[in-house]
């Protein structure tokens, strides 16, 4: 396999083949609520129409690199620098498929070892050329956007010839991974071996290690196995300062964890190469529920005394009302949607909102949490679906991007965002961001239709993962989610939330972050960026270096 192959396509999400179109259903509820702008079709521009800046790469730092990594691993080509030149926020998709590039890397480069990274920034940082790192490239930040900054060139360097499961340590329950391994290599060798790392984000299929760790990821299992962050027990990062080696050890009290400073970095310290991670054991028995709750509030308690009792569920997504009405309206008939309302209304539901629960471990301790969590859930007025619905999603959890890029081709926007707050806080932080995109996007003449879900537990609290749609505002895109992007970040903020729970900070959420860490702690970033890259080189224009304005 050639493993310097981006595994998406240039203008989208994920891979050519797995695009249908919209739903009726779907159609019928965002006509409904946001209204369908009929009769539109506009497709992505072709590769060779894409307006590319020309490379400012000299032909001497282009020497110095290929001597690094072989001049086969230095790239200026078309299809690579666009394939390299974006993430897949819908700013960036907008772009792309516009064919409206005002920024790209000048070259790309693909070195296959630790050792070659540290020399590619040694060269980067004596030649004054900034470095974006890269993985999957599936960022929704802006968090892979080829900013050059006040540098003279700009080049990614990919991380995807770091491809090696270096160890497996079946007694410590730990892996030890380079940074370019995908999410399904991963996983592949160690379920052969019986051991999970179970971190599957939405990206999964397109993402790496690296990129998890760079960017504080959560999967849709982290409620269970954890977050990123959490299973992070070594490191090692290459700096235009030097390499930097943390051992791994299951605990230490030796002063301030350095680890989690690299942790959520983005690229901006430095570059992940290689991360240690823990690793569970395959369980043997999984069982799923899926309940539908009369409300939002209804579904939120019960999740919080299930996570508050220490029931640990492994998969936890409770969708709003909203979100539930959306899926329902996708069934695979009519008649399968009229059955279940029906079957809810008999019960008392008339506005349901969708819980899917999974339980992961040993036969015995999976029986007796989800006895208790039906318990739970019962006395707060849930009905039991069986298992149908969340063995459903689990089928489909990877497709849906698949479904922005269609939408967007037919006329309308997709939008997502996410946060964190405490229980005390999640209902009414819940309503002002649906309420305050809503105004915002009425008043500029496309009303939003605005979908919420719950997906990951803490016993503080809980996440709030956000879709919206609306129809394009032509020729203005970008002006309109900037808008929408501000209305829902300025509602988080005020309400107590989070700016990111896992998408990262990139570009997007930098003009927020000051509001969520202080002041205070962005110099301390900018102290510790100083001592690792005192040139300034690494992923110019993210984090703490970020725009104070979309």
């Amino acid at each position: 396999m050639d493993n310097t192959r981006p595994r998406m396509r240039w203008w989208g999400w994920g891979e050519d083949g797995n695009d249908g179109p919209v739903k009726p259903g779907a159609k019928v509820i965002l006509s409904k609520h946001c209204g369908w702008p009929a009769g539109v079709d506009r497709p992505h521009v072709e590769l060779e129409d894409v307006a590319l800046p020309e490379s400012t790469l000299t032909d001497q730092v282009r020497t110095r690199l290929g001597e690094i990594v072989s001049e086969e691993f230095v790239r200026d080509d078309r299809a690579t620098r666009i394939s390299h030149a974006a993430g897949r926020s819908l700013p960036d998709l907008i772009r792309l498929r516009a064919g409206q590039l005002t920024s790209a890397p000048d070259a790309v480069v693909y070195p296959a070892s630790t050792a070659e990274v540290d020399a590619l920034l040694a060269v980067c940082a004596e030649q004054s050329v900034a470095v974006v790192p890269f993985g999957g490239g599936t960022s929704v930040v802006g968090g892979v956007d080829a900013v050059r900054g006040e540098f003279s060139a700009v080049v990614s360097i990919s991380l995807t010839r770091l491809d090696q499961v270096v160890d497996i340590d079946e007694e410590s329950l730990t892996a030890t991974v380079q940074a370019g391994v995908f999410g399904p290599d991963l996983e592949e060798t160690l379920q052969a071996r019986g051991f999970t790392l179970a971190h599957y984000p939405q990206s999964f299929e397109f993402s790496t290690v690296g990129g998890w760790v760079a960017t504080r990821s959560a999967g849709q299992q982290s409620t269970g196995y954890g977050r990123i962050d959490e299973n992070v027990h070594g490191l090692r990062v290459a700096t235009p300062a030097g390499p930097v080696e943390l051992r791994t050890t299951p605990a230490t009290a030796a002063g301030p964890n350095p680890r989690q400073l690299f942790v959520g970095s983005e690229g901006t310290l430095g570059i992940i190469t290689e991360a240690t991670l823990r690793i569970r054991r395959v369980p043997s028995s999984v069982q799923a529920d899926s309940w539908f709750f009369p409300d939002f509030a209804s579904g939120t308690a019960a999740l919080r005394e299930m996570e508050q009792s220490g029931l640990h569920l492994d998969i936890a997504r409770l969708s709003d009302v909203n979100e539930t009405a959306f899926g329902l309206a996708q069934l695979g008939s009519e008649l399968q949607r009229k059955g279940v309302l029906a079957y809810l209304r008999a019960r008392g539901i008339t506005t349901p909102c969708l819980l899917v629960v999974r339980y992961d471990g040993a036969q015995s301790d999976v029986r007796a949490r989800r006895s208790q969590g039906r318990a739970i859930v019962r006395r707060r007025g849930g009905v039991n679906l069986g298992s149908v619905p969340e063995t459903s999603w689990e089928k489909h959890r990877f497709s849906t991007p698949y479904l922005r890029d269609q939408l967007l081709r037919e006329g309308m926007i997709v939008e997502t965002m996410e946060t964190s707050a405490p229980w005390s806080k999640v209902e009414e932080l819940h309503d002002s961001i649906s309420a305050a995109i809503q105004a915002e996007m009425a008043e500029r003449g496309t009303p939003a239709f605005v979908l919420c879900h719950v997906s990951h537990l803490y016993a503080s609290g809980c996440s709030l993962y956000y879709t919206v749609f609306a129809k394009q505002q032509v020729g203005a895109e970008i002006a309109q989610w900037k808008a929408l992007k501000s209305a829902a970040s300025d509602a988080i903020v005020a309400g107590g939330g989070t700016i990111t729970h896992h998408h990262a900070v990139g570009t997007d959420h930098a003009p927020w972050l000051p509001a969520e860490t202080g002041q205070m702690w962005l110099r301390m970033l900018r102290a510790a960026k100083a001592e690792v890259d005192p040139t300034g080189i690494m992923n110019p224009g993210k984090l703490m270096n970020g725009p104070d304005q979309l």
